[in-house]
């Protein structure tokens, strides 16, 4: 994978969670949504970094012959990497006085776009 289609995948990853952040879950906190965008764009930018790094994306790259979701291991580290960094860095920041369901329903909306967009994107 290109750096480029990295860099245009998770930045559309990213635009993608800001607006539904602030369609679906109402979110108005700027801090929060910057938050779970900049999670959106940094943490499938990391991973895919990880795969390309050590030579290991061919390996993690081969899709699930199943044509309406064709995921790959590849893709679900994208979603998993993301709901990591996503809810370690909304709960150090912006949601430290948060209840813990409403920090892991952003995070959790804020990987699935990523899984999403790396599945059927990119």
């Amino acid at each position: 994978m290109s750096l480029q289609a990295l860099f245009v995948g998770a930045l559309l990853s990213a635009v993608v969670a800001l607006l539904l952040l602030l369609l679906v879950r109402r979110e108005r906190r700027a801090g929060v949504v910057a938050t779970a965008a900049g999670a959106a764009l940094l943490m499938p930018m990391a991973w895919n970094s990880v795969l390309n790094l050590t030579g290991a994306i061919g390996l993690f790259s081969h899709d699930l012959p199943f044509p309406p979701f064709p995921v790959s291991w590849q893709d679900a580290g994208t979603g998993v990497f993301t709901l990591a960094g996503a809810a370690v860095a909304l709960m150090a920041g912006p949601c430290r006085r948060d209840a813990a369901g409403s920090v892991a329903g952003t995070a959790a909306l804020t990987a699935l776009v990523a899984l999403l967009v790396d599945v059927y994107l990119y």
